[in-house]
């Protein structure tokens, strides 16, 4: 079994967020520079996005050799997160011939098809003394008989699968993907339930442990299908995964459901009974009714998933609207464009023309309030808007932004958001012109509206800027971050000048924290993203996120928008 899930993992087209693959050479057309065109405005108002980009510059090359440092660390710490625990652990696991967690989700996906994995390095570094890879959970969009799902898988070779408070937190955020995009789940359990000495960070409050159960429900009642894949130990609070679910898959000798093991069981009642007398596959397939199921295997189990998911009678991924056009500059060279030094600007309609179809965008509005870019491409042949710092939110820019999202929500165009911003003008000419508002205003619009929202965070984000230009609060469907995004309310320069004006000194230890809790993997350990990627695969990245939120059984939404102040 082994030998034909590696076969099938070599054959994958596998974008995973943490996976750093090298580019392919491909003949790249011909340039065109600004130059061409007669003038700046023209240039910006021509639908195919020119690029005077030099690769063999020195800047250029700098700029390649820092992002490609940064990536390949990134690169490393993927990889390590992607063992899982320790190799004791792991022998242990597969002597009980049990498959691995990613093994078990390359099984269960379609062949040649991508997996998507979400925040796969979600609580590096959190919790000291402790190592947590990949929050003890891989979860992620994978296709499962030609059906777009969401699969949640735990790692028992992490802490017996238990869960922490950020093995909480992303299992919850991946079912509020699931629910927004309306995606099947498929929950592959392993776990011995609540890690228990972080009891008051994992069991009462709203978004706990209790909140995994409640999301069932609802998304049941609403329609989303859930299944269950009942692989290892299913105890207490954990046991209400598979008892929830629409269908329930159970492996023989191996997964256990009961609400108290064996010795809690002796505790209160001095009964003596063995794991599989208690909840095994067979007890609950043939007697309690708890599972659907019986399988021999994992192997076995994983074929029964993928048959409950062939007769959900669920939408496959639709197609595009129309054909497409790979970018007619590389995505490659975004490493050499952006860079690692936040201080250099960040041309974003480089950027924009290594992204969207045929590097084609129609830009809205390019003479008024030209910090914020916005315009109308298309990604795969799906439609999509999209808006982009260059610069500072000044009123203009503002207002603009706010009135391409309401054009976007009445024609049902999903929105990309490319986050490279240090906040909103302030000054008393921008207070007198009114900024407070005229942010509101962008921010209204981007909470209220209710099409599809994506986020890349390609260099800053910081301050209300973040509100503005949809950060996690305002619910995108999807944020990313790039290796050198910073997030914070200020830098530590800007930090520091503040507390000087106001007489108080800043010290090196607390410039030093702040720089550290702006560091991306300081953000994406606490889940603040959905992953790091390489900027070369902003591309696929959007792309997959836009089949999962564009899939048949989506309706659209109309959006009603808040009381803008004039």
């Amino acid at each position: 079994m082994a030998c034909s899930v590696l076969a099938r993992r070599a054959l994958r087209l596998s974008i995973r967020c943490h996976a750093i693959h090298p580019q392919p050479q491909r003949l790249i057309p011909a340039r065109r520079t600004a130059a061409t065109y007669a003038s700046p405005h023209q240039a910006a108002q021509i639908s195919e996005i020119p690029t005077a980009v030099d690769p063999n510059s020195q800047t250029y090359q700098d700029n390649a050799a820092s992002m490609s440092s940064l990536v390949e660390k990134l690169s490393h710490l993927h990889a390590q997160a992607a063992q899982g625990g320790p190799e004791k652990a792991r022998t242990k696991h597969r002597e009980r011939g049990k498959m691995l967690v990613r093994d078990r989700i390359t099984a269960l996906t379609d062949p040649g098809t991508s997996f998507m994995e979400l925040s796969a390095l979600a609580g590096h570094e959190l919790y000291e003394g402790e190592e947590v890879p990949a929050g003890g959970i891989v979860t992620g969009i994978g296709t499962v008989e030609g059906t777009m799902c969401m699969i949640v898988a735990n790692d028992s070779t992490v802490k017996g699968g238990t869960y922490y408070p950020i093995t909480v937190k992303k299992h919850i955020r991946a079912q509020e993907i699931a629910q927004q995009n309306r995606l099947p789940c498929l929950y592959l359990v392993d776990s011995g339930g609540a890690n228990l000495p972080h009891q008051a960070d994992v069991f009462p409050d709203r978004d706990h442990f209790g909140r995994i159960f409640f999301n069932q429900a609802r998304m049941s009642s609403q329609g989303i299908p859930q299944i269950s894949v009942v692989m290892g130990p299913c105890t207490a609070g954990g046991a209400y995964v598979p008892s929830m679910s629409d269908e329930t898959i159970i492996v023989q000798e191996q997964g256990t459901v009961f609400l108290a093991g064996p010795p809690l069981v002796k505790a209160a009642t001095g009964e003596e009974v063995s794991a599989e007398e208690l909840g095994g596959g067979k007890l609950h397939s043939e007697v309690s009714g708890v599972t659907d199921y019986l399988a021999v295997d994992d192997a076995h189990a994983l074929v029964l998933a993928r048959r409950c998911i062939s007769n959900l009678n669920y939408p496959s991924i639709p197609p595009p609207n129309k054909a497409f056009k790979e970018p007619l500059h590389d995505p490659a060279e975004l490493d050499g464009i952006v860079g690692t030094n936040l201080k250099q600007n960040i041309p974003m309609h480089e950027v924009i023309a290594r992204i969207v179809d045929g590097s084609s965008f129609s830009e809205f509005k390019p003479l008024y309030g030209s910090t914020l870019i916005t315009g109308f491409a298309t990604l795969y042949g799906r439609p999509v808007g999209i808006v982009a710092n260059n610069g500072i939110l000044f009123s203009e820019s503002s207002l603009k932004g706010a009135h391409f999202i309401q054009l976007c929500c009445q024609r049902q165009i999903p929105l990309v958001f490319l986050q490279n911003i240090s906040g909103f003008m302030v000054g008393q000419d921008a207070e007198k012109g009114g900024i407070a508002k005229n942010g509101a205003k962008l921010v209204t619009a981007v909470a209220c509206a209710d099409v599809p929202k994506f986020t890349v965070v390609v260099g800053s984000s910081a301050g209300a800027g973040n509100y503005g230009m949809c950060g996690r609060a305002y619910s995108p469907r999807f944020l990313w971050t790039w290796p050198s995004a910073k997030t914070s309310v200020m830098g530590p320069e800007q930090l520091s000048a503040v507390m000087e004006a106001v007489g108080k000194k800043v010290d090196t230890g607390l410039r030093d924290r702040i720089e550290r809790e702006s560091d991306v993997l300081f953000a994406t350990a606490r889940l603040w993203d959905d992953g790091v990627i390489p900027p070369s695969h902003t591309r696929q990245v959007l792309g997959m996120g836009l089949d999962a939120a564009c899939g048949g059984s989506v309706e659209s939404k109309e959006t009603k928008f808040g009381v803008f102040r004039m």
